[in-house]
């Protein structure tokens, strides 16, 4: 299987172009940090992904698209361009969570310790999820605040890793917690993110945006002009 993997959920705009052949180097990779632009530069980053690929579009089996939590406008950007190519292409796209994508790396390699992804929803507030070392689900995916995610860990201890895991780390240690913070990158890495969309199932993991909270502007009620 190949599959082409876009991430623009966070603070990242980047794709790669994986095949089962080899699940650890990408046939193209390219990642690029940036808080907001992801509209302008996702189509020639895919571009440019694709035209070192040999075969092109043509020769995918797959999308995998990271589908939130996330910006509201980065998951809207990756997730339309991810159902396009794939209609286009005549092949599934998949959905992948940004938490699952950035513990998936700790999963079998952090025995006897759980692993918690942090992601920070800005305002105190974090995206969260906890899984066994083995990579079964202790705390299902949640929006809470850095002390909430902390106790909600449990006994731990406990590998964090995501743009908000000091910030969990911190109250984690308030309260006796063993923490150890062994990733604090902004985006997950878009290589997970296509070993991720390989294995999942098109039927129950849609390239469908995943929204933990409310958006920050609403329309404005006055300016709204009556209808006839």
């Amino acid at each position: 299987m190949r599959i082409l993997a876009i991430d623009t959920a966070l603070g990242a705009c980047s794709a790669c172009v994986l095949d089962t052949a080899d699940m650890v180097h990408p046939l193209a990779i390219e990642q690029i940090a940036m808080e907001r632009g992801h509209a302008e530069a996702l189509m020639p980053l895919i571009e440019r992904v694709m035209n070192a690929v040999e075969g092109g579009f043509s020769s995918l089996d797959r999308v995998a698209v990271t589908v939130g939590p996330g910006s509201y406008t980065g998951l809207r950007v990756g997730v339309s361009a991810a159902r396009a190519i794939a209609l286009a292409a005549n092949i599934p796209a998949v959905g992948v969570t940004t938490l699952a994508a950035c513990a998936a790396p700790l999963v079998g390699r952090e025995p006897g310790r759980v692993i918690a992804a942090a992601l920070d929803a800005k305002h105190g507030q974090v995206w969260f999820q906890a899984l066994s070392s083995e990579g079964r689900q202790i705390v299902a995916l949640r929006q809470v605040s850095y002390r909430d995610a902390a106790r909600a860990i449990g006994a731990g201890p406990v590998s964090l890793v995501g743009s908000a895991s000091l910030a969990v780390a911190n109250e984690a240690w308030a309260i006796g917690l063993d923490a150890l913070v062994i990733d604090d990158a902004r985006a997950p890495d878009v290589i997970w993110v296509a070993r991720l969309g390989m294995i999942a199932d098109p039927e129950t993991a849609p390239p469908r945006p995943l929204y933990l909270k409310a958006p920050e502007t609403t329309p404005q009620d006055r300016a709204r002009l009556a209808r006839r």
